[in-house]
């Protein structure tokens, strides 16, 4: 599976208070634990763990249905997470690595996502954008 934003994030966070504790960062310059509360880990950590079983369940040749189905079911979770931390859980950065991770879990499973986008008329990064909110 893909490396999960959310390690991304927890390493930042993590950096940062090394820095702040070995005095080469102002602590009003560390943003991250602010940016990225335990809660949104959490209940981001949750949505794309159903996600990774969902894809883990796509049996060796599942249909375009059965893939957008997975991508949809954690698009809107993850709608919900966002919603649930007034619409700004995610960010340029994060949205961008939140559909990075999507795009590598598909690959991993073998799934050829530049195909299945062109099989529905879409360009590759566009497979979240009817569902995505955030």
């Amino acid at each position: 599976m893909a490396k999960r934003p959310t390690d991304v994030w927890r390493e930042s966070i993590a950096e940062e208070a090394a820095a702040v504790a070995a005095g080469t960062l102002d602590p009003e310059c560390a943003y991250s634990a602010g940016f990225f509360p335990e809660s949104l880990l959490t209940a981001t950590d949750d949505v794309l763990a159903a996600f990774e079983a969902d894809v883990a369940a796509l049996d060796g040749s599942p249909s375009d249905g059965d893939v957008l189905g997975a991508v949809e079911r954690v698009v809107l979770e993850l709608n919900r997470v966002n919603e649930a931390h007034d619409e700004a859980a995610y960010e340029t950065e994060e949205r961008e690595l939140l559909c990075a991770y999507i795009d590598a879990s598909l690959v991993a499973a073998g799934i050829d996502v530049a195909a299945l986008a062109e099989r529905q008329g879409l360009g590759r990064h566009e497979i979240t954008d009817r569902w995505r909110e955030w």
